[in-house]
Formats: C-alpha cells, structure tokens, sequence
C-alpha cells in the first residue's frame, strides 16, 4: 500500500488525500510535525532532497513528490482528468495557476497567520498587505472564471477543482473573505457535495 509522508494540516497534502478518496486508493499515511523539523532529517531527505510533503511512495520504493504530480499520477485514466488533449491543457494551466498566483499567497497567509508564532509572525507582518492583495487577486481570477462555469476544467469536476479547493475553502485562516467572492463559495459548495469527498481535518 503506498506511504503519504505528509502533516494533517497542509492544504498541498490534503489534495492528495482528497482524490486517493474519490478515487478509491488506499493508502498509510505517516505524519510529521509542522515545526519540529522533521522533514529536514537525513532519513526524510534520503526519501526527498528537497524536504517537504506530500510524498508518495509506492511499495517497490519509487517516491513521487509535488502535490500536482502526485494529483496527475493518480487521476491518469479515472474521472478526474479529462480524456481529451483540450480538457487536460485546461487541467495543467489551472493546476500552474494554482502553485504560482494562488498558493504562494492564500497558503502562506494562512500559514504565517494560524500556525506560526506571533515572534516569528512579527517579522514578516510587513507581508500581509501583499499576499491579501495577490491573493485576492487569484481569487478575482477565479470568480470570473466560475461566475461562468461550473468547474474549472473539462466541463466536469476534475483534479483542477482538487488542486485550488485545497488552500481556497480554508482561505479565511489567512484573512481572506471568501463572501467578496459569490461564485467561488457557490464552486466550494459543489465541490464539497462530491461523492466521498473528505474534510480537511477528517480521520483517514
């Protein structure tokens, strides 16, 4: 059975636990501490040089990280990615939105503001006003877009919708105020009535 080396609270690992659900994947999930480095220790960097989760490994010792390799590695033949060249193209330019205009600001808001501690907080307050307005505008992106469709790519609920629900319907832990953004709550709602859809903070 493959290995989630991930921590419960991370948006980027619950995407993975999210789609290993609707898809039927089981998988062991082994947990880590949000400070207290244990992603930075020799035997986790011997798994990824690059010290951070989600990762994946499979039983004959193959490791695959990044959360939206992991989501394409998954979905590869299932509902959640489209079968067509066009749908899939839309699922990767979403799934890039997501990791450089949406996730570098909504998540790390969210980050430094719930789950960090107020010294190390202080010294990057001066932040806040950027990642609320980049942020913000990420999710301007997204209302425009859903004000029009229903789900981001294909035409159905895929993958894309995975990748930015992740840090989008937790965004108000980083002062994000989703209620300036009807269409993206209306979006969140959907994809939360999916079938075997999972809450963030859900038991495996």
């Amino acid at each position: 059975m493959p290995v989630l080396h991930q921590m419960q609270m991370s948006g980027n690992c619950y995407k993975v636990r999210l789609a290993a659900r609707q898809l039927g994947v089981p998988l062991t999930l082994k947990e880590y501490g949000l400070h207290d480095g244990s992603t930075r220790k020799p035997e986790f960097l011997a798994k990824n040089p690059n010290g951070r989760v989600p990762l994946l490994e499979f039983d004959d010792g193959r490791m695959l990280s990044e959360s939206g390799a992991i989501l394409w590695f998954l979905s590869a033949d299932s509902f959640l990615l489209p079968t067509d060249r066009w749908g899939r193209a839309e699922v990767l330019q979403w799934m890039f939105f997501e990791q450089y205009s949406h996730e570098p600001y909504i998540a790390v808001a969210r980050f430094w503001l719930a789950f960090s501690p107020n010294q190390e907080l202080d010294k990057r307050r001066h932040l806040i006003p950027e990642w609320h307005a980049k942020g913000n505008a990420a999710l301007g992106v997204m209302q425009t877009h859903l004000a029009r469709h229903d789900w981001f790519a294909g035409g159905h609920y895929s993958i894309a919708d995975i990748a930015l629900y992740g840090y989008t319907h937790c965004a108000a832990d980083g002062g994000f105020d989703l209620t300036a953004y009807p269409a993206v709550g209306a979006w969140l709602k959907r994809v939360a009535s999916q079938p075997k859809h999972v809450a963030l903070d859900a038991n495996w």
